[in-house]
């Protein structure tokens, strides 16, 4: 499949707001939660407000027709300005295994070199954290929902 990487631009917040959907719906859970699940206080932080300050990511399209792929950025908590970026990350289930999601996450690293350590939230036990630990990120602390990575800048 021919695709193609953007950054994420403040108009984007749209994409965001599915790809947060996308990316809760693949929890482990048999059935898909309802759409409004991403205005939950703990997901809708990832997404609202997208464009300000630090907020930097970017998204896959199909490059024949447009069709939205997946995203990749990484957001500041708002309250706790001095906290590690939090990651978000998802590819639509149809899409998985192509290697769209390591091509965002390559870009994302490259944008963003300074950017060492990262946090990952509802990602605990995933497949996926060996992803991340492909590009160097190594487990410096467990939580019950989350996980908190580091790489050396």
């Amino acid at each position: 499949m021919d695709y193609v990487i953007r950054p994420l631009a403040a108009k984007d917040e749209p994409i965001l707001w599915e790809m947060l959907y996308q990316g809760l719906s693949s929890l482990g859970k048999k059935e898909r939660p309802s759409r409004d699940i991403v205005h939950r206080p703990e997901f809708s932080r990832y997404v609202e407000g997208w464009g300000r300050t630090g907020d930097t990511g970017f998204v896959a399209h199909d490059k024949k027709d447009g069709s939205l792929l997946g995203a990749v950025w990484l957001r500041r908590p708002i309250d706790k300005t001095h906290s590690a970026p939090e990651l978000a990350f998802a590819v639509k289930p149809e899409h998985r295994r192509h290697g769209i999601g390591t091509a965002m996450l390559t870009q994302l690293v490259r944008a963003n070199p300074e950017q060492s350590t990262i946090s990952l939230s509802f990602v605990a036990g995933k497949p996926v954290l060996r992803l991340y630990e492909r590009f160097g990120f190594k487990v410096t602390e467990e939580k019950p929902h989350a996980v908190v990575m580091h790489r050396e800048a």
